[in-house]
């Protein structure tokens, strides 16, 4: 048995969920379309610099929705699983991760995006463990603006995934390989820790150090 961890945004998905339900709020009307795609611009030329704040991002990127009631939220992750999700699919991406499943691998979806924007997508693409950065909650249930716990970004993501593994009983050594599939520079630490780096829909600065180390490139859609 292998271990198969998959980022989702650029990797599974052609877009980034993040932004893309970003965007949704917008289009329902839950935030300023001018005040959030500009500071939203900010966080992403961060993050492509490798830079990003991931605390001060996700108190601005739960704003806008962390206080509307447990039902408003429920018909909204609804509405973006259906509008904006599950059309994101792509036939590649699913059967990789079909393959996968056949093999009898541990599967775990790897992201450094929210649980709660992310949580529905590994659900459609069938992945029992998501590893995400996970909101902190009050004692009602409701996302305070903070992280709960490591976030699953940079090397936070090793550490998520070890210890996911310590808790089921496992450790990386345990499996005949390892393999990440990940677009991104920002999963370095990730892509150098498992046995087989996988450099899927790489961005140039990715391309560019796979095709050093030799890492295979995977290209699931254009």
């Amino acid at each position: 048995m292998k271990l198969a961890l998959f980022d989702l945004d650029g990797t599974l998905l052609p877009i980034d969920s993040d932004h893309a339900f970003g965007e949704f709020l917008i289009a329902s009307g839950w935030a300023d379309a001018g005040e959030y795609r500009r500071r939203n611009d900010v966080f992403f030329a961060q993050y492509k610099a490798e830079q990003l704040d991931i605390d001060a991002y996700v108190d601005f990127c739960t704003a806008a929705w962390r206080g509307r009631s447990q039902d408003e939220l429920r018909a909204l992750q609804a509405r973006f699983v259906d509008e904006v999700a599950r059309p994101a699919l792509q036939p590649s991406a699913l059967a990789l991760v079909q393959q996968h499943r056949e093999a009898g691998d541990l599967m775990a979806l790897v992201t450094a995006t929210n649980d709660f924007v992310t949580r529905p997508f590994a659900e459609l693409f069938g992945i029992p463990t998501l590893i995400a950065t996970e909101l902190e909650r009050d004692g009602a249930g409701r996302p305070t603006g903070a992280i709960r716990g490591t976030p699953a970004f940079r090397g936070g993501k090793v550490e998520r995934v070890q210890a996911w593994l310590r808790a089921i009983g496992h450790s990386f050594d345990d499996f005949d390989g390892q393999v990440f599939y990940s677009d991104s520079t920002n999963d370095l630490a990730l892509l150098e820790r498992v046995s087989h780096p996988v450099a899927t829909n790489p961005s140039p600065a990715l391309e560019a150090l796979a095709q050093q180390r030799r890492w295979p490139i995977l290209r699931l859609f254009a």
